[in-house]
């Protein structure tokens, strides 16, 4: 009997079930990159486009683990010195967070935690773990691989549009009883022509691309690991070898790789500085990519010309937070990865990494990030330590 702790974001306001405006939603069989969506056995503990990602819809895991004779613990309650997360945390076997609402497991945590043996994201991203001290102790990391990239890039392709297109001031002064085209246009543009530049062009940011291609955009990527020149050709796209070089290049930057200490404020005043006045900057990927201060400053310079993200430092963001009050922002709390679309498929994969790791059978790789005390699979790819 293994004891699952899982750590999801609030019930909505409202009140639990929540009314849906949708009766069903499309089932996704395989991904883009022609790997299969999650299938685990038996079927599901909950019906596609339930709202499964916060603590009454519990990941529809409970039915085959208390089948199976596991125990489950769900709680929002994971930052005070004495919440459930804490209490729970030193005899969990597994604990399950999101990318939305993280249970940050730092190396202290996993000290405390003698039984761990599988620290699992239902979504994509594990930057919430401590993976060299989880590589060090003997955890296993997983996360389910693919499952909300399309979400994220739709989110993403969404913000780019709204900031060109000034459409957040625009509607806010129609929402406010205001007629003046002028005000609403004067920060309007065409993203036709535009130069669009990724930083990462994996699952995510290659599907990014994909997308704005149809909007008529010059594309540019920077990334470790080059894209095959096939795909190179398709799209029309211009590498760059460095962060420098694309930013100087391009109207929108784009960042979608993964945080880990190389990464962390790779936005900073120098490579502000180097950017195009009136360059726009989409971030779904992790808040401290950017560094706040130097963006407030590349803002008042008129280097950055508006920030849309989906992503926070710390998450929650607390009320003070600089980013919910700067001029011309495009935020969201944390939820382009956590649609109903997106919950049913993270949902499953979930489901069927638990059902593989408490089964004894291997994980599969696509979903692996740090096993065997180093990084592997998807991790490897990703990850530095």
């Amino acid at each position: 009997m293994a004891k699952i702790l899982c750590i999801l974001y609030p019930d909505p306001q409202a009140g639990y079930p929540p009314p849906y405006i949708r009766d069903s939603i499309p089932d996704i069989k395989v991904y883009e990159d022609g790997h299969p969506a999650p299938h685990p056995q038996p079927p599901l503990g909950f019906t596609p486009g339930e709202l499964v990602g916060c603590v009454s819809g519990e990941l529809g895991l409970r039915p085959w683990l208390e089948a199976n004779g596991h125990e489950l613990y769900v709680t929002s309650d994971k930052d005070s010195p004495d919440s459930l997360f804490e209490q729970h945390l030193p005899d969990a076997d597994v604990v399950i967070s999101q990318p939305f609402w993280p249970a940050y497991l730092t190396e202290e945590r996993l000290k405390k935690a003698k039984n761990l043996k599988l620290a699992l994201t239902a979504g994509v991203g594990s930057d919430n773990v401590d993976l060299a001290a989880a590589a060090k102790l003997g955890v296993t990391v997983a996360e389910v691989t693919g499952s909300n990239s399309i979400s994220v890039a739709e989110h993403a392709v969404m913000m780019a549009l709204s900031l060109v297109r000034n459409y957040l001031p625009a509607h806010a002064l129609a929402r406010n009883g205001v007629w003046n085209i002028a005000d609403c246009v004067a920060r309007g543009y065409d993203i036709e022509g535009m130069a669009f530049g990724t930083i990462g062009a994996g699952r995510i940011g290659l599907a990014i691309l994909k997308r704005m291609k149809a909007f008529g955009c010059v594309l540019h990527y920077m990334q470790r690991h080059r894209l095959a020149p096939e795909v190179e050709r398709e799209l029309g796209l211009t590498y760059h070898p460095t962060v420098e070089s694309l930013v100087a290049a391009v109207d929108i930057v784009n960042l979608q790789v993964p945080l880990y200490p190389e990464t962390r404020n790779m936005l900073n005043d120098r490579t502000f500085s180097l950017m195009k006045k009136g360059t726009y900057i989409v971030n779904c990927a992790r808040g401290e990519l950017v560094d706040m201060a130097a963006l407030e400053r590349a803002q008042k310079s008129g280097h950055v010309a508006a920030y849309a993200g989906d992503v926070w430092y710390p998450e929650p963001a607390p009320m003070d937070h600089p980013w919910r009050t700067m001029p011309f922002n495009g935020m969201t709390p944390h939820i382009s990865g956590t649609t109903l679309s997106a919950q049913a498929r993270y949902a499953a994969g979930t489901l069927e990494i638990l059902q593989d790791f408490l089964e004894g059978r291997p994980i599969d790789p696509d979903y692996v990030i740090v096993q065997g005390g180093g990084l592997k699979g998807t991790g490897a790819k990703s990850y530095e330590l």
